[in-house]
């Protein structure tokens, strides 16, 4: 597959790819059906760091990731192999005509940490927003981690007021 990498604020929206001075060695991309082994098992490391049983299975990525439908665009950080993952959801704000996507997971594998290659992830996830017009790009912390806020904020994020009250129904 042809890739197109980003120079001078310009890219192509089939596949982002990104290189950077800080790890040359690292890219980021979108994910192929090729990475989906590996990105299910940094989504149960992700799960099983919080506590969570992981459900996810091949197919249900595949149907996710890649299926006729895509829920999420999934973006790798590759090194040797997958080493990290952003997931972001697409998001809208209909009544004003305004797309937004959401960081759902971004995960990095334990031995590959403070090697900016969260930092990697975030720039092609912003990359990612602005190829599908969006006006925005959010994300959430878990509360008990003390560092992601300040990487976000360094990343030019602003800190948001949490939200109002929410509601959901399990649909069956």
């Amino acid at each position: 597959m042809k890739t197109n990498r980003i120079e001078g604020g310009f890219f192509m929206p089939e596949r982002i790819e990104t290189e950077h001075d800080m790890t040359p060695q690292v890219i980021t991309r979108r994910s192929v059906a090729e990475d989906l082994p590996d990105v299910l098992k940094l989504v149960q490391a992700l799960a099983a760091h919080h506590g969570d049983t992981p459900m996810a299975t091949l197919e249900s990525l595949r149907r996710d990731c890649l299926g006729p439908a895509p829920w999420v665009t999934v973006i790798v950080a590759e090194a040797d192999g997958i080493v990290g993952y952003a997931a972001l959801c697409r998001l809208a704000q209909v009544q004003f005509g305004v797309r937004g996507m959401d960081i759902h997971h971004l995960f990095v594998a334990r031995a590959q940490r403070a090697k900016g290659i969260g930092r990697l992830l975030i720039e092609a996830s912003i990359a990612e927003a602005a190829a599908q017009q969006c006006r925005y790009l959010t994300v959430g912390t878990h509360p008990e981690n003390d560092v992601a806020p300040r990487v976000y904020l360094n990343a030019g994020f602003d800190a948001l007021p949490p939200p109002g009250p929410r509601f959901r129904i399990k649909l069956s």
